[in-house]
């Protein structure tokens, strides 16, 4: 198998696996009981916690376990709204927003929110001067990504927090890292964003866990939930601690040679549009500068139809584009393309682990598509 989708989830080390099996099997206990075991793992849950908060350059007291991105992000909306309830009931994101911000995002404007969504260019680039133009002293929120996760595109999310100082200082901000974690530079202490959110499937760890750094202009964040009193009171629910091992282990892991690893997959990133350059019909799209995600289209050839013939060939990639109804994608029809080019988007996403001969022989199979099958937009 060759994969070519890490956007999407990465494969996961043995060492990752590892460290959770030992906690399944051997470390199990609950973080909240109060004999031995539980008074291990708690402590244990601490040192992870501060892996993770290493690895994004923030105090561990700012670092709250999540399910998942989604969660965070969710969180994140309704804790900022809240803290700034006598602000205003105004938000601005993006057109191009992960669905887990988008929808939550609907769901307040049911509670009466106002949300602007600012619309890319035609390369997916969304400037600061965008944003801070779009607050007004009512804005409670900013939400907007660190990296599109469709075409790769690196938002300037601290000139955003710098101008948000003098444009409103009220107004609270939010960034959905998930795919930016590990994969661009940054740190929470320079970002300025006051709610990051995290993911460990992105970076090597396991599906089920993320994590949502809170910064200090948060007062008493409201949590998403309700319930025993974990995470400080802030998110109530069992610790799950074998899949927060994993994410530990899975930032170690990355965190070791980093900048290396980055160099890696840029290089990577190069090597495929070299390759994927000399396929007629192809097109590159948005102005990515992230390392790790590639999106173009083979103008006229449907999408899935690529993406399934060469899954038939044990490569894996995804459609830039949802076909649902034949529709694209909200990210790729806020770019507003032709209809032909819309429809034959792909997305190709790298690791580490990603090898020049990955890239050789997803760029014959695309040139075979291409050379076999028919258009069909």
């Amino acid at each position: 198998m060759i994969y070519l989708d890490h956007a999407a989830t990465t494969p996961v080390p043995r060492e990752v696996a590892d460290a959770m099996y030992e906690v399944l099997t051997e470390q199990f206990g609950n973080p909240s009981s109060q004999y031995q075991m539980g008074l291990d793992m708690k402590k244990r849950v601490e040192n992870w916690r501060r892996t993770v908060a290493a690895a994004l350059g923030c105090e561990a007291e700012r670092l709250y376990f999540t399910a998942c991105g989604t969660e965070g992000d969710n969180w994140a909306i309704q804790a900022a709204c809240w803290q700034n309830r006598h602000v205003g009931r105004h938000i601005v994101t993006t057109a191009v927003e992960h669905s887990a911000v988008l929808e939550c995002c609907k769901w307040m404007e049911q509670q009466g929110y106002e949300v602007t969504r600012l619309v890319p260019d035609g390369n997916g680039n969304i400037t600061a001067e965008q944003v801070l133009e779009a607050v007004r002293p009512d804005t409670a929120l900013v939400s907007v990504m660190m990296v599109n996760n469709e075409l790769g595109n690196v938002y300037p999310i601290a000139d955003i927090a710098r101008g948000l100082a003098s444009r409103n200082p009220k107004t609270l901000l939010h960034t959905d890292a998930v795919q930016g974690f590990l994969e661009v530079p940054f740190t929470a202490r320079a970002l300025g964003a006051d709610f990051i959110t995290v993911s460990a499937h992105k970076i090597g760890g396991p599906k089920g866990t993320g994590a949502l750094y809170i910064g200090p202009r948060v007062r008493n964040p409201r949590p998403l939930l309700a319930g025993g009193g974990q995470e400080k009171g802030l998110r109530a629910g069992t610790e799950a601690t074998a899949q927060i091992a994993g994410f530990a282990k899975a930032a170690e892991l990355r965190m070791k040679g980093l900048d290396n690893k980055l160099a890696h997959m840029a290089s990577i990133k190069e090597y495929a549009k070299e390759r994927l350059a000399e396929i007629p019909d192809l097109l590159f799209l948005g102005n990515g500068t992230a390392p790790h995600i590639l999106a173009v289209s083979l103008v006229g050839w449907p999408s899935q139809n690529i993406v399934n013939d060469l899954g038939s060939q044990g490569i894996c990639i995804s459609a830039g584009s949802a076909c649902h109804q034949g529709k694209p994608s909200h990210v790729v029809a806020a770019l507003k393309l032709p209809k032909k080019v819309s429809g034959g988007v792909i997305r190709l996403s790298f690791g580490p682990e990603t090898t020049k001969a990955d890239i050789d022989a997803c760029a014959e199979a695309l040139k075979r598509h291409h050379d076999t099958r028919m258009p069909m937009l």
